[in-house]
């Protein structure tokens, strides 16, 4: 029987990053999942480039990925906020020193987490690898994968993703809907400089956001698209050949960032909302999108998770120093009460945004510019909404403060 003081079950972006903060302060983890490594981190398995927040940059900094990143990442410096095209719209400000936030393509993010992981002295990557039995008791966590490998931990963390098996074994609730759009994804070269500033445009079928990258091997203006649209349209949006996809992106751009043309493939993901009723059972925590899955309107998906990583993290490096037991219920309701108002809060905000910037008409559109006007020329509600997007409010963890634990 292989032991760890952890098993994580899932070793994705979250998991591999709550993997390497375990590992950076003397714990061990055992990390399982069934996919196999190569093919995440090829071009074709996921065409998403992620805004990490500030906050969670400094944490993968203190965890040693930031600098296996060095070069592939592309700052964001400013944030332009829209009502469709029309005037009076919000611009976030962010400073040379410290940046709105970080755009990584997520398999780049994904190759770096494994390869740090890899290199750890007390992670154990058992990839590919699929769970069975699971038990857990007064006397720890086992489990049995198919291969008839037994692994024990006193603790089993659930990073799973939103489908998350162990979140539904343990039977814990789950309020669930979906939304009636669907995300369309795709990286686009465009004619004129992007100047590191992102574009989050509302319009009434769907937000439509313009994330800033690097430059392509060509030299060429990249830019990252998230477009929602409603699910009706979805197919015939997905169905037009590269140049009409373009055109249509680069009509709702408005035409600012020039040409556009498609520079690589499209993808497609159902958008839907998820939040389990609690985050933590006997001897299990969830973390990520196996504990919470928003709208992705304010870019805020994975940094959450992150702030589950770091503070999981801290509650139990210091639950390990004070000799408990890591799956003790106590320690785990420390983590259940830390994360919870923030993830409701968050959750409940980005659903809310989604269904105000979605009420038609011109009189909706005119009360939405109105507010937006106030909020630019409101400097502590500006400033409190830019620290919201920095992921640097309420009580930040040690790694999200750029500290080791």
């Amino acid at each position: 029987m292989e032991r760890a003081d952890v098993i994580i079950l899932g070793g994705g972006l979250v998991g591999l990053s709550l993997a390497l903060a375990l590992d950076r302060h003397g714990l061990a983890v055992i990390v399982v999942d069934p996919a196999d490594p190569q093919t995440q981190i090829a071009p074709a398995y996921d065409g998403r480039a992620t805004a990490v927040s500030s906050s969670s940059w400094r944490m993968l900094e203190t965890i040693g990925v930031a600098e296996r990143l060095e070069g592939k990442t592309c700052p964001i410096r400013a944030i332009r906020v829209s009502d469709g095209l029309k005037p009076r719209g919000i611009l976030f400000d962010g400073e040379v020193e410290n940046p709105l936030g970080t755009m990584v393509e997520n398999r780049l993010l994904r190759a770096a987490l494994r390869e740090a992981a890899r290199d750890a002295e007390r992670i154990q990557l058992l990839m590919p690898a699929r769970p069975g039995e699971t038990m857990r008791d007064e006397n720890g966590v086992r489990v049995a994968l198919e291969d008839g490998r037994l692994l024990a931990a006193p603790l089993l963390v659930a990073a799973e993703g939103r489908n998350s098996p162990m979140r539904e074994a343990a039977s814990i609730p789950i309020a669930r809907w979906a939304y009636d759009h669907v995300a369309i994804v795709a990286t686009i070269a465009h004619e004129r400089p992007h100047d590191e500033t992102a574009y989050e445009i509302f319009y009434p079928d769907g937000p439509f956001a313009i994330l800033p990258m690097l430059a392509g091997d060509d030299g060429k203006h990249r830019s990252a698209i998230v477009w929602s649209v409603k699910a009706r349209d979805a197919g015939a949006m997905l169905g037009l050949p590269e140049r009409a996809l373009a055109h249509e992106i680069e009509k709702r751009m408005g035409g600012f960032l020039g040409a556009v043309t498609l520079a690589g493939p499209r993808w497609n993901h159902p958008l839907g909302f998820h939040h389990a009723a609690r985050i933590t059972d006997r001897r299990l925590a969830l973390v990520g999108d196996a504990a919470h899955g928003i709208h992705p309107i304010a870019g805020q998906g994975l940094n959450l998770g992150f702030r589950d990583a770091a503070a999981l993290a801290e509650v139990l490096v210091e639950g390990a120093r004070h000799g408990l037991d890591l799956g003790d219920a106590q320690l785990l309701g420390r983590y259940e009460r830390w994360r919870s108002l923030d993830t409701f809060m968050v959750a409940m905000a980005t659903d809310s945004l989604t269904r105000l910037y979605g009420v038609p008409g011109r009189t909706a559109s005119a009360v939405r510019r109105f507010g937006m006007g106030l909020v630019q020329r409101a400097g502590p509600v500006k400033q409190r909404l830019m620290a919201e997007a920095r992921g640097e409010t309420g009580e930040l963890p040690l790694l999200l403060r750029g500290l080791t634990i």
